[in-house]
């Protein structure tokens, strides 16, 4: 169990049992101002699914939780472990003094019918003014989350939008998401954080920035035609040639695309791309497909991506936000990571927890899950990504403990 005053985090690597629930969050409920929970994150890996709406249930009550969210996961992630595998259960029980949340739900329908900004806020009772940030779990298979995205991000321009698709057993379509003690197999949930508390994103995308950054000189939809007035092919392999030897074999295979998400930018560095694949190339024409619709005058930059360069990456970007976050109070942190990554990706088992707390520290309390897709912010605008780790910072305006305690509405 680790905490920090205002929030307890719990892993139980077992199966379910309720005498040992109920004891292990009793006992986190404790740590925290006045024994009560306003928020608790809820991750359960396949095994636990045939008892989670008593698992909730139990949750609530005994951690005198006010409002409970969270999804079916792959595998789970909390404390300082990834449990890939087996029965795991996540809990992340949170006092945010001061702090709005506000619960919503989505369905398909809901993107069908939406028809701009003031359409979402009348649906979720939450404007523009009224958040720092959101987390959203949905279900992968029938909602259109990219088309959600879209219109979320008009909705609540430049506010972080973090969380990721829930999962189940492979092979299964077991899927479903918490919100208190309702659990839902469509749609999406998500949970507006506002005042005095806000969200901090940290997205890594797992990539190595190749090469240079260049322009899009000719493209249509997502094909890219021309770079720097250069066939885009010509552009790709020459980049791939002029890598060292090492560099070039852990390549091959493994080069995606970045697209800049600001190309008025004096310098391009690592987060200002949205990576996307690399789809197919069309050596006659000197075409490159990739998975995203692009534009000419678009500043792209060629990426690689493995084990050492997603760990590059979410070091430097850690680092960063511990620089940038110094002093501040983190309350804890959800990780929501790729089913791609883990020891699949990096060898090695509680990668991605080590390098969170050897950046914000080790008493961070920390829960989340692997996914089947990750949400999270590159720029102002909210993305789905893949093979990311997308972490969102719960943190606390000046002397929290000050303010009222939070209200949560429905």
């Amino acid at each position: 169990m680790t905490a920090t005053g205002y929030a307890t985090a719990v892993l139980m690597a077992d199966a379910f049992d309720e005498g040992s629930l109920r004891a292990r969050v009793e006992e986190a409920r404790r740590q925290l101002p006045g024994g009560r929970a306003d928020l608790a994150l809820v991750f359960a890996s396949p095994p636990l699914l045939p008892q989670i709406r008593e698992i909730n249930e139990l949750i609530q009550v005994h951690g005198h939780v006010t409002l409970l969210a969270g999804c079916s996961a792959h595998g789970v992630i909390g404390q300082s472990e990834e449990i890939e595998d087996g029965a795991a259960l996540s809990i992340l029980l949170l006092s945010l003094p001061g702090a709005h949340l506000t619960p919503a739900r989505f369905t398909a329908a809901d993107v069908e019918e939406s028809n701009g900004p003031a359409w979402w806020h009348a649906h979720t009772g939450v404007d523009t003014d009224s958040t720092r940030g959101w987390l959203f779990f949905a279900d992968p298979r029938e909602f259109d989350a990219e088309r959600w995205l879209r219109q979320w991000n008009e909705a609540y321009p430049g506010i972080p939008c973090l969380g990721g698709l829930a999962g189940g057993a492979a092979g299964s379509e077991d899927r479903c998401l918490f919100l208190n003690q309702e659990v839902f197999t469509d749609g999406g949930i998500g949970i507006s954080v506002g005042g005095k508390v806000r969200l901090e994103a940290i997205v890594s995308q797992g990539c190595t920035p190749i090469g240079r950054p260049w322009t899009i000189t000719a493209a249509d939809r997502n094909f890219i035609q021309k770079i720097g007035n250069l066939p885009a092919l010509t552009v790709l392999q020459d980049t791939f040639n002029a890598l060292p030897a090492p560099e070039k074999a852990r390549a091959n295979g493994n080069i995606f695309v970045g697209l800049a998400v600001d190309e008025y930018l004096e310098e391009h560095r690592r987060g200002d791309f949205l990576v996307r694949n690399l789809l197919g190339a069309d050596p006659n024409k000197g075409v490159v497909a990739v998975g995203a619709r692009v534009r000419v005058g678009q500043t792209v930059q060629f990426q690689f991506r493995d084990g050492t360069a997603a760990t590059q990456d979410f070091s430097q970007l850690l680092q960063q936000a511990g620089q940038r976050l110094a002093g501040q109070r983190i309350i804890a942190s959800c990780l929501c990571s790729c089913a791609g990554r883990g020891q699949g990706l990096f060898g090695q088992r509680h990668h991605d927890t080590r390098l969170v707390h050897e950046s914000l520290g080790q008493q961070l309390p920390l829960a989340g899950f692997f996914c089947n897709g990750e949400i999270g912010p590159v720029g102002v605008r909210n993305h789905l990504h893949g093979y990311t780790a997308s972490l969102a910072l719960f943190v606390a305006d000046p002397d929290p403990s000050a303010t009222p305690t939070p209200d949560v509405s429905s």
